[in-house]
């Protein structure tokens, strides 16, 4: 399909749910998450739902957790990058229960806390989180995507200082299995060709 059929595609499943609404994309940094994710927020407002973009990157731990290992540890990128735990305690578990939310919570690149505010999201609107290695972590949502590529495309997209976190993507896979628990998952090899695989819902 194209890309454009499909986001329409992914906006009706997600406005198919009632209530607060959270939405997963997930996908290492080449198959380009954030992308898709930015790009369901039109049709999603177009279809009368308030949206919220949450970024996982905004969610990392300090550096002294990330790197405790050393700045190239794939095993530290997997496991002790993202703080899982605030992700699901101020952003999504509130979000589901009263559309409470809080937008940001460390930034990576002066390793402080962003000091940012809760923020009320209107009934019926949807949060759209974007990252990679999100999933089979206890984050719950109603909808979770899958950007998967061939290794081998992967390994070719891969910016060459990135190359040391092409182990922790393999373990993901592996371990975690994404293209099994996501509720979608998206093909993006070619990704002006998408191609959608169904998931049970």
């Amino acid at each position: 399909m194209t890309p454009g059929v499909l986001v329409d595609e992914l906006a009706r499943r997600i406005v198919e749910h009632d209530g607060w609404v959270r939405v997963l994309v997930d996908g290492a940094p080449p198959t380009l998450p954030e992308e898709l994710a930015d790009a369901l927020v039109a049709p999603l407002r177009a279809a009368g739902r308030a949206v919220v973009r949450v970024h996982a990157e905004d969610f990392l731990r300090p550096a002294s957790v990330r790197f405790e290992h050393g700045r190239h540890d794939a095993d530290s990128f997997l496991e002790d990058r993202l703080d899982v735990g605030a992700l699901g305690r101020e952003v999504l578990d509130p979000f589901a229960a009263s559309g409470r939310y809080l937008p940001t919570l460390w930034d990576a690149r002066t390793d402080r806390a962003t000091r940012a505010g809760y923020e009320q999201a209107p009934d019926r609107a949807v949060l759209v989180l974007d990252g990679s290695l999100l999933l089979g972590r206890w984050l719950d949502a109603e909808l979770t995507v899958h950007l998967t590529v061939r290794r081998a495309t992967l390994e070719r997209r891969v910016a060459a200082d990135d190359r040391w976190t092409l182990p922790a993507f393999a373990r993901y896979d592996e371990e975690t299995e994404p293209t099994q628990v996501a509720d979608v998952v998206v093909h993006v090899d070619d990704p002006r060709r998408p191609a959608i695989e169904e998931r049970a819902l």
